[in-house]
C-alpha cells in the first residue's frame, strides 16, 4: 500500500531516502532495530527519573531539610548547643555549626549555580522550607555542606551525600544500556548470517550469468534457504539444457556437413560450367551460414572463466586486420585497469565481430579502451555508411541483414552483432550503437570489472 502525498512532499521524501537512508539490507534492518531500541531506552529512563527516582529524591531531600529545621528549632529552645550538636550527629548523622550575626560573614560564601543529581531536589526543598533565608550548597565527593543564613544567625550542616541521593539510578542505567548492547550485538550477529547468505546467493547468480561456476550452499532462514535451493535447481536445469542443446547441435552439424561435402565432391567430378560454379557458391554459402548458426547457438558453454587482458586482446585483433587492410586505424589504450573476468574465446569472438565490421565498412577506424572503478568500456568508431537509428535494435536479431551496403554479397549471414550481443550480455555487460564522430557507426561495449 502506497500513501500518496503532494508532489513536493513526494520529491522531498525521495531526496531524503536517497541521501540519508542506507541502501543495503543489513544497515536498513539495523536501523529498524536501533531506532526502536533507542526510543525504548529514552522512554524507560525518562519514566524512571520522573517516577520512582524522582519521588525518592524528593522524600529524602524533604526529610533532610526537616531534620535541619528541627535542629534549628531545638537550638532556639535550648541554650546548650553542644547537646544539640550531639543529638544531630547521633540521630540524623549530621554535623552542625552555628555562627551568630557578627561572625557569620567570615563563614558565608555563595555556592555555584550549577546543580548536580545529588542536590537537584535539595535546592527545591530548602527554598520551600526556608523561603526567607539565604541558602548555599557545596557538593564534595562524599559529603554535602549546606549553609542556611537566617535572622538569628548562620547554620552550617555537614551530612553524607547518601542521605539525599540513591545510587540505584546508575545501576538502572548500566543495566539498561548493558542489556541493550547485548541484544544489539546478538541482533547484528544473527542478521549478518542472514545477509551473508543473500549476498552469496546474489554473487552466485551474477557469476553464473557470466559463465563462472561459483559454489553456493544455502543456509540461513527458511525463506533464504528456499531461494537458494530454487536457484540451485534452476542452475542445474539450465546447465543440463545447454549441454543437451550442444550435443544436439553437434549431431546436426555432422548430419548436415556430410551431404554438403558429398555434393561438393560430386560437383567436382562434373565438367566445369557456369551453372556448376553457381551451385558450388550456394553450397559454400550454406556451409558459412551453418558455421555461423552453430557459433551463435552453441556459444562457449564449456569454456571456463579466467581473467582476460582486454588491452592485449584488442591489440592482437587490430594487428591481424591491420596487416590485411589499407584502412587507417587509431587505438587509444588503457594503462590503468584492462583485465576482466570472463570467457576469453567468447569475448575474442564478440570483439572480433565488431572490429571486423568496422574494417569492412570503413576506411578510418578509431578504437578506445577506458575504465573506471566499476566498468571497462571499449569504443569502436568508423567512417562507414553506418546503420539507421530505426534499425539499430533489429541488427542484433539473428540472421537480420540490412539491404544495400550490408547485404549477403559482403559475405555476412547476419549473425556477427547477434553473437557479440549474446556474449557481452552473458558477461553482465551491454552493447550499444550510436552515431560516430567520424561520420559512421560507433559501437560502445561496456563490461563490469
Amino acid at each position: 500500500m502506497h500513501i500518496k502525498f503532494p508532489q513536493k512532499m513526494e520529491r522531498a521524501l525521495t531526496a531524503f531516502k536517497h541521501k540519508f537512508l542506507p541502501r543495503s539490507l543489513f544497515f536498513r534492518t539495523m536501523l529498524l532495530i536501533f531506532i526502536p531500541l533507542i526510543v525504548v531506552q529514552v522512554v524507560s529512563i525518562y519514566a524512571f527519573f520522573e517516577g520512582s527516582w524522582g519521588r525518592v529524591g524528593h522524600r529524602l531531600s524533604d526529610n533532610l531539610v526537616s531534620n535541619m529545621a528541627f535542629v534549628m528549632q531545638m537550638h532556639d529552645e535550648s541554650s546548650d548547643f553542644a547537646h544539640v550538636q550531639q543529638m544531630a550527629e547521633t540521630l540524623y548523622d549530621m554535623q552542625v555549626q552555628y555562627y551568630d550575626n557578627e561572625n557569620k560573614h567570615s563563614v558565608w560564601r555563595e555556592s555555584k549555580k550549577k546543580r548536580s543529581f545529588a542536590t537537584y531536589f535539595l535546592v527545591e526543598a530548602l527554598k520551600n522550607k526556608f523561603p526567607l533565608a539565604n541558602t548555599a550548597i557545596f557538593d564534595h565527593k562524599g559529603d554535602l555542606n549546606v549553609l542556611v543564613d537566617t535572622d538569628q544567625g548562620l547554620y552550617e550542616f555537614t551530612t553524607p551525600r547518601k542521605n539525599i541521593f540513591t545510587t540505584s539510578v546508575f545501576g538502572f542505567v548500566i543495566w539498561m544500556i548493558g542489556t541493550s548492547l547485548l541484544l544489539f550485538v546478538v541482533a547484528v550477529l544473527f542478521l549478518r548470517v542472514q545477509v551473508r547468505s543473500i549476498a552469496q546467493l546474489a554473487t552466485a547468480a551474477e557469476d553464473f550469468g557470466k559463465g563462472i561456476n561459483t559454489k553456493f550452499k544455502p543456509y540461513g532462514s527458511i525463506e533464504v534457504r528456499r531461494a537458494g535451493l530454487a536457484f540451485t535447481k534452476m542452475k542445474e536445469r539450465i546447465v543440463r539444457q545447454i549441454s543437451e542443446r550442444t550435443q544436439m547441435l553437434a549431431g546436426v552439424s555432422h548430419d548436415l556437413r556430410t551431404p554438403l561435402t558429398r555434393m561438393k565432391l560430386q560437383l567436382a567430378m562434373l565438367p566445369e560450367s557456369k551453372e556448376n560454379q553457381e551451385f558450388v557458391q550456394d553450397i559454400n554459402e550454406m556451409e558459412k551460414m551453418l558455421d555461423g548458426y552453430l557459433a551463435f547457438v552453441s556459444g562457449e558453454g564449456g569454456e571456463k572463466a579466467t581473467f582476460v587482458d582486454m588491452n592485449e586482446m584488442v591489440t592482437s585483433i587490430i594487428n591481424k586486420y591491420r596487416r590485411n587492410s589499407n584502412a587507417m586505424i587509431r587505438y587509444s589504450t588503457n594503462y590503468d585497469v584492462s583485465a576482466v573476468q570472463g570467457r576469453e574465446q567468447a569475448l575474442r569472438r564478440a570483439v572480433t565481430n565488431v572490429i571486423e565490421n568496422a574494417f569492412h565498412y570503413g576506411q578510418t577506424i578509431a578504437v578506445k579502451l577506458s575504465s573506471d572503478d566499476k566498468r571497462l568500456e571499449l569504443t569502436i568508431d568508423d567512417d562507414g555508411p553506418g546503420i539507421p537509428a530505426d534499425k539499430r535494435d533489429d541488427v542484433f536479431k539473428a540472421f537480420y541483414r540490412i539491404e544495400g551496403s550490408r547485404n549477403k554479397e559482403t559475405g555476412g549471414v547476419g549473425l556477427g552483432l547477434a553473437i557479440a550481443k549474446d556474449v557481452i550480455v552473458s558477461h553482465g555487460g551491454s552493447i550499444q550503437l550510436e552515431d560516430s564522430d567520424l561520420g559512421g557507426l560507433r559501437v560502445l561495449i561496456s563490461l563490469p570489472l
